[in-house]
């Protein structure tokens, strides 16, 4: 079996000693995800916001990994408010879109208190 590791950039990578993502097996998994701009380390303000730029982190790793939305299998929403999962509702419906995922949403401190969502998918390779 290869196993393939997907850094990008983010500070936390070699602090915590994770990647972004791994490839192995066929599958693609995710590590949880913020919406921190990797570059300049800043943090948006509204949830979706964060929403959104966490989901285009994802985006490009798995696009590095051969693979897209479309293959995401698995989901897991982490937000201190459960109050604030509902504005990104839009977002994730939009990038789903046709290829929901089995999705999980979980009430939870995160790493950094300015963070108001975190997001971790699992992808399956296409064939």
């Amino acid at each position: 079996m290869t196993i393939r590791r997907i850094t990008t950039g983010s500070t936390w990578e070699p602090k915590i000693g994770y990647a972004r993502a791994v490839v192995a097996n066929g599958w693609v998994f995710i590590s949880g995800t913020t919406g921190t701009d990797h570059a300049t380390g800043t943090i948006p303000e509204s949830v979706t916001d964060q929403c959104a730029l966490a989901l285009k982190i994802i985006a490009a790793a798995l696009k590095t990994a051969g693979a897209s939305f479309a293959d995401v299998v698995r989901v897991h929403y982490i937000l201190p408010d459960a109050a604030h999962f509902e504005p990104c509702w839009p977002l994730l419906s939009a990038t789903f879109g046709a290829n929901p995922p089995a999705a999980t949403m979980l009430q939870a401190g995160l790493i950094d208190p300015r963070h108001k969502i975190e997001i971790e998918v699992t992808a399956l390779l296409p064939s």
